[in-house]
Order: C-alpha cells, then structure tokens, then sequence
C-alpha cells in the first residue's frame, strides 16, 4: 500500500522524530510511504485565529500536493481534521475536495480503519497516561468523549493496549481539555497554564510514568509546564511510543 505523510509544522520544526517514528512504523507495517516535499501548512493556525480568508490559499495548497494519493496518513488529530471538518467551508467547490478528505487519516484512525490491525507487534513496559487531544476526540471520534452518550471504539487506546507490558492507567477525567488550543495559550495564558496543571495532576495521581496522545502540541505544553514544576513524567507521541515498542 502507498501511503504519502502529511507532516504537521510542529512536528516538521520543532518534534521531527515524531515524522520518522511515523514513517518507520508504516513501513514496518509493509507500507510504501512517500513523503511530497511540495507540502506546508495546512493553514489550522489562520483559520483558529479567525483569518480563514488567509488559510484558503494553503488548503488549495494541500488538495494540488495530496489529491494524487489514496492514502495520506498525518500524526496529528488536529490537522487531520483541520482538512475533513473544516475544508468545505474553506474550498468546497474543489471538485477534489471529496477525494483527498477521504484519503486523509489521523495515524491510530488509518491503523485501525485502513491497515486492520489489531495489534502492533512490540513491548513498552510501563505505566502509561493517555492524553485525548480534542480535535481527534470530538471531531474525528477517535474514541467517545463524556459530554455526549455516543459510543466510539477507542482507536488510540487499541492500538497502544496491544504492546506487551504496557499499561494504560485510569484517569479521573480522560477527556478533559489540556488547555494549550493554539493561540489560546497566548491570549488566555493563566487559564491555559490552570488547565495543563489540571491534567499533570490526573496522570501523577493515577502513577502513570510517560504521557503519550496524537497531537504533539497538546504534548508540548503539558511537557513544558511539567518541567517547570518538576514533575517527573516522560512525554511521547503515540507514533514514538509504538516505534519504540517495536526494538
């Protein structure tokens, strides 16, 4: 199967190894994966900040550079839904809309919905705090979200749960928003930093030893107010996690 990764900016500029982890695991998965160097932002930034006239050139942007491709795979729940929920009010008289909406996967959603697999061979022994960013949760239903009675097959978790010797420890509240939202850390930095802080004190309470989840920039900012305080706890992208497994 070809695949072609879509490499969100955080990752491309500041988490590259979550790219590579990435590709690493598709192709150990028996995918052929390309990467189209031609690629940039989705435009999520512009169109959160309210700029959506400015993310419209990048989205037609994104459909000349992945309309090619049946399978495009992003290690990002935010950007992958950035194109499946958010494009059509930004492009949706691009007749290659629907196409490359479809192909476009979150990296556990194209595991569990594309590849099958209901295991990912390899072992990561330790207690492990899942973070549920909200854009894969609410918006892709990557799993089921406590604010509406709607099941949802927890894909993220699946695919972790299948590694010998992990754990997934219980959080008080799973679901809970990490506070970083993008530009809302900047504008609303008191209440961001009060949410994250939120969040550290589940997975400490609930003895977890690393914190993994789909969006590198929930990870980032609950990395960065863990360090500031001093909270023992690793942070790994779930792709990093499952390439690890697999040594």
């Amino acid at each position: 199967m070809k695949v072609a990764i879509f490499v969100p900016c955080y990752v491309d500029q500041l988490y590259p190894q979550v790219a590579l982890s990435t590709v690493r695991l598709l192709e150990r998965l028996g995918c052929e994966v390309v990467f189209p160097e031609e690629q940039t932002c989705c435009g999520q930034p512009m169109a959160n900040a309210g700029h959506a006239g400015a993310a419209v050139p990048l989205a037609r942007r994104f459909l000349d550079v992945f309309e090619g491709f049946d399978h495009v795979v992003c290690p990002s729940g935010s950007c992958t839904s950035m194109v499946r929920t958010h494009y059509p009010s930004l492009v949706g008289d691009d007749p290659r809309l629907q196409k490359v909406r479809g192909a476009t996967k979150e990296l556990c959603e194209f595991l569990v919905d594309v590849l099958r697999v209901d295991r990912v061979p390899g072992r990561f022994p330790h207690r492990v705090g899942l973070h549920r960013s909200c854009h894969g949760l609410r918006e892709l239903r990557l799993g089921s979200g406590s604010e509406r009675n709607v099941a949802a097959h927890d894909k993220v978790a699946a695919v972790l749960s299948g590694l010998e010797g992990i754990e997934l420890v219980p959080l008080t509240r799973a679901d809970e928003c990490c506070g970083f939202g993008g530009t809302f850390a900047v504008v609303e930095e008191a209440v961001s930093g009060l949410m994250g802080r939120d969040r550290l004190a589940d997975h400490v309470a609930a003895g977890a030893e690393v914190v993994t989840g789909t969006d590198v920039s929930c990870l980032m900012h609950l990395e960065g107010l863990a360090r500031r305080q001093g909270t023992p706890l690793r942070f790994q992208h779930v792709a990093e996690v499952l390439a690890e497994a697999l040594t």
